[in-house]
């Protein structure tokens, strides 16, 4: 019996095409089906803070001045500042622990009150001048707060507290935020019947706080014989976060 020839049959292109993406496919799926699909991941996130009493404050104050010209204005101001200035200095402040914040020329005028159209007319001038102040002997500070009005300061914009170095106590609260993840994660994967096997990435974050006192933004003439100001530094906070992946399979 004499048989047909064998038949070699050939696919168009395009269905050639689809069946190698077919059988990538397949391969792809036959390996994740494999043993590392056993694996996965767990990723938690660790948090610490420390802290400690501040060190040194800073503090910003300075002068405003009201008169009818601008050249009136600036002369009253500048020597009010310059005894502001000469008063920290004999207080023990450094040269390089002044620095002026900010400096302002504006116009006043009045204006009329509605339904009046007139125009605004001009009344004067205001001049700001504001230092920065870094104290490093907080003992200072509320002997230091009365002197700057006793020698025409008027004007606070704000007090902070610090630390001079921070590195210490920001490495502490890291090294405790990475041992809460590790602590965590060997909760979870027991809970889940898992065994962790290695780690997969760490992302150390940091974030530093501390209180800020608000200073009045204007401040009234201090008599002599007036007590220095009273002044609570509280405490300096440190926090840190680290966010780690492990790795875990199953028990």
């Amino acid at each position: 019996m004499r048989h047909s020839p064998a038949r070699i049959v050939s696919l168009p292109r395009a269905a050639a095409s689809t069946a190698a993406v077919f059988a990538a496919a397949l391969a792809a799926t036959l390996a994740v089906a494999g043993p590392a699909a056993a694996a996965a991941t767990i990723t938690v996130v660790g948090e610490a803070k420390r802290t400690a009493p501040p060190d040194m404050a800073v503090l910003t104050t300075g002068v405003v001045s009201n008169a009818k010209t601008a050249d009136d204005a600036l002369a009253a101001n500048s020597k009010a500042v310059s005894e502001v200035i000469a008063a920290l200095k004999a207080a023990g402040i450094a040269p390089n622990d002044i620095s002026t914040s900010s400096f302002s020329i504006q116009p006043q005028q009045s204006y009329p009150q509605p339904p009046s159209r007139e125009t605004p007319k001009l009344i004067g001038f205001e001049v700001r001048n504001s230092v920065r102040i870094t104290v490093r002997d907080l003992g200072k500070l509320g002997g230091l707060l009365d002197k700057v009005v006793q020698s025409g300061a008027n004007q606070a914009s704000g007090l902070s507290f610090a630390l001079a170095d921070t590195d210490r106590l920001e490495g502490e609260a890291r090294a405790a935020s990475v041992k809460d993840a590790i602590e965590q994660a060997k909760g979870v994967a027991a809970a889940a019947g898992l065994r962790l096997t290695r780690i997969m990435s760490i992302q150390p974050e940091g974030q530093s706080g501390g209180p800020i006192v608000q200073a009045p933004m204007m401040m009234m003439k201090a008599d002599a014989a007036r007590m220095a100001v009273p002044v609570e530094a509280g405490e300096i906070e440190v926090r840190a976060r680290t966010v780690l992946v492990y790795e875990a399979e199953p028990q």
